[in-house]
């Protein structure tokens, strides 16, 4: 009962519509924010049978087999370790209800149908997500590169032969050093929370 009357009340069809934050306490997805962690929504589509909740770190859908069935299998997909790519959106014909954004994240490829009534706030959505991308793959050359640095400072460094070191005291040495420079890179390189970008695209 609750469940139509939330429905009846966000005007909910096949078709998603996007949600407004003063909505989200009546959607399920809300349930698995981890507001513990200081995760916050940034934009939410749902339909009767699905819910895509946009948070600072990840992407939650709420999958369900129909709008008739209560049945949802969850599905997180958080940024740092499930890339976005293939970002696209399809805008409404003249006798279309709806608009479309596709994006592959990870593995899994989805497209989501929202009504066309909210085509600015899905174009605020796309843009985002494309930022989100660009990030990605930026920062994975960028990583490349210094992966690729640090092979060819050790390779340097084991060709050096000197009689008079301690080779157990260098090797520790050396083997700190480049754990420290890999993990600064890999901070540096891998975003985990996004809060910039939706806070910059995402018109509220």
């Amino acid at each position: 009962m609750f469940g139509k009357v939330a429905a009846d009340m966000l005007g909910l069809s096949d078709v998603g519509a996007v949600i407004r934050p003063e909505n989200y306490d009546k959607v399920d997805a809300d349930d698995y924010v981890f507001h513990e962690d200081n995760e916050k929504i940034f934009f939410l589509i749902k339909s009767k049978a699905d819910e895509y909740c946009f948070t600072n770190l990840a992407l939650i859908h709420l999958n369900g087999t129909s709008a008739m069935s209560k049945k949802r299998t969850l599905e997180r997909h958080p940024y740092a370790t499930h890339r976005i790519s293939n970002v696209t959106l399809e805008t409404a014909g003249t006798v279309d209800l709806d608009v479309e954004i596709k994006f592959t994240i990870g593995s899994t490829t989805l497209s989501i149908d929202v009504h066309k009534k909210h085509i600015e706030e899905v174009k605020d959505l796309y843009k985002a997500l494309l930022r989100i991308a660009e990030i990605t793959h930026e920062n994975e050359i960028a990583l490349d590169f210094a992966r690729q640095s640090l092979d060819m400072a050790a390779s340097t460094v084991s060709n050096i032969q000197k009689a008079d070191i301690n080779v157990a005291e260098q090797f520790n040495a050396i083997n700190q050093s480049a754990f420290d420079w890999l993990s600064a890179a890999q901070k540096q390189y891998k975003v985990k929370d996004y809060t910039h970008v939706f806070e910059r695209y995402i018109n509220r």
